[in-house]
């Protein structure tokens, strides 16, 4: 048996930058992570599970306004990081990025979004730019393409594309080097239990006894929640993100306009972070009964959660039904098949480098992680928003994507939600946080801190998707 002040269950992303601020951030004397897998960051937050973007909200366009203003500032806390622990570029790369308009109806959206919806406002380095500066940024994007289709892109040089899983390992060592971090991996959690004034969680190698507890385990968080009667008019909708692999094609990221109504990113093509010989297409997004891709064992898990009461039932019947994602899905289902997949998925190849044929393309064998969409079985219908729960003393944390972009804010948040449950026997250094993180940001011309904290309004307690 083990004393101490915080447990946090999950060493993904999460549950590494939570780790990281707590060490690193404030008094808290002693704070342990517990990770199931022998690495940290080895499911959701590896680097071939995910597509490896920094989401800011400038160029994906199911963001609203005021969802970029929310996301925007995760982003920066995370990049200011990325600036400043990793000026060699072993986490990361920065590059160009774009969200590409096809045809007059989107162009016209893009200058919609640009002029008239703020967006460029928001964002000072969000520029539009025409057919000749595209070719100069990306030459595949315009070669084989009809002269005569209406072109235009928003463009911006705040293209991060990151590592996430080597981001939480610095995360993890810097909070190592604080006196009170203990790190537990291979490690599974068998239970949670509340015992008088605070917790016993239970695990394969022993148990601790903790004051507080974050679940920060992704899909496997509204889990444990559940086994502890808690998350009731929840259930999950887990999706599976694919990607297809093609040779040296894009400079960037290029992305595609995001239909309305759907929770998942439109494709689009990306340089790997390590690989610059290698693009990336995707993701797709396709349903599974499963809390974790390629793992089976997660398939009674996934039960747990659901729970096959008839309001989860009239919930996925309702949801699944919609005439724009109904379709949605099984097209996504079409693109996992052999040989045909690959011809089914060209056309959304070819919206960004026209010129790819069928045989430049292949199934990236082993990519693709979980991301856990939140059902609201009241409403039956999907939340688009992260979700907590918060109770006595336990924090669970379900993040959707963006949460990796916006790991370092929802780490921020969840602080001051724990050092509440110590009843303020703890304090938060929140200057010295930002003095790490977001000062680094590199700012456009002219736009000094305060005007961006003026254009990102108040910082919200949660950051939704």
């Amino acid at each position: 048996m083990s004393d101490t002040d915080l447990v946090i269950v999950g060493g993904g992303i999460s549950g590494a930058s939570l780790l990281y601020t707590v060490a690193k951030f404030t008094d808290v004397e002693d704070v342990t992570l517990i990770e199931k897998e022998r690495e940290i960051a080895a499911i959701n937050s590896h680097r071939t599970n995910n597509s490896q973007t920094l989401h800011f909200g400038d160029i994906e366009t199911n963001y609203t306004l005021e969802k970029a203003e929310e996301v925007k500032e995760g982003a920066e806390l995370l990049a200011g990081y990325l600036e400043g622990a990793d000026p060699d570029r072993e986490m990361h790369s920065k590059r160009s990025k774009m969200v590409l308009g096809v045809g007059d109806e989107e162009v016209a959206k893009l200058e919609e979004r640009y002029r008239e919806e703020g967006f460029g406002d928001l964002f000072p380095k969000l520029r539009e730019i025409g057919r000749e500066e595209i070719a100069e940024l990306e030459p595949k994007v315009i070669e084989g393409r009809d002269p005569g289709t209406e072109l235009k892109a928003l463009q911006t040089p705040d293209g991060y594309v990151v590592d996430y899983g080597a981001v939480a390992e610095s995360f993890v060592e810097a909070a190592r080097e604080e006196d009170g971090v203990s790190v537990h991996l291979g490690t599974t959690v068998t239970g949670v239990d509340e015992r008088g004034d605070g917790f016993r969680v239970d695990t394969d190698d022993g148990a601790f006894d903790a004051e507080a507890v974050v679940v920060a385990a992704g899909s496997h968080s509204l889990q444990f929640a559940k086994e502890m009667g808690y998350g009731e008019g929840m259930s999950l909708l887990p999706v599976a993100g694919s990607f297809f692999l093609a040779d040296d094609l894009l400079n960037g990221k290029v992305y595609t306009l995001q239909m309305k109504k759907l929770p998942f990113a439109a494709v689009h093509g990306d340089a790997d972070v390590h690989d610059g010989s290698v693009t990336r297409f995707g993701p797709t997004a396709k349903l599974v009964p499963a809390l974790e891709r390629g793992h089976l064992s997660t398939v009674s898990d996934f039960v747990d959660v659901f729970g096959f009461n008839p309001d989860s039932v009239l919930s996925y019947v309702n949801i699944l039904s919609d005439r724009i994602l109904f379709p949605y899905v099984v097209r996504n289902l079409v693109y996992d098949l052999p040989g045909v997949g690959k011809r089914a998925f060209l056309p959304n190849v070819r919206k960004v480098v026209p010129s790819v044929d069928v045989d430049d393309i292949d199934r990236a064998k082993g990519y693709g992680g979980v991301r856990p969409q939140i059902v609201d079985t009241e409403s039956r219908e999907l939340d688009m928003g992260e979700a907590k729960i918060v109770e006595d003393g336990i924090l669970f944390n379900i993040t959707p994507s963006p949460g990796a972009s916006t790991a370092l804010k929802n780490a921020m948040t969840d602080v001051e939600t724990v050092l509440g449950f110590f009843e303020g026997d703890y304090e938060f250094d929140e200057a010295a946080f930002r003095d790490a993180t977001i000062e680094n940001f590199p700012r456009a011309d002219g736009e000094s801190d305060a005007e961006a904290d003026d254009a990102e309004g108040p910082v919200p307690a949660e950051a939704d998707d």
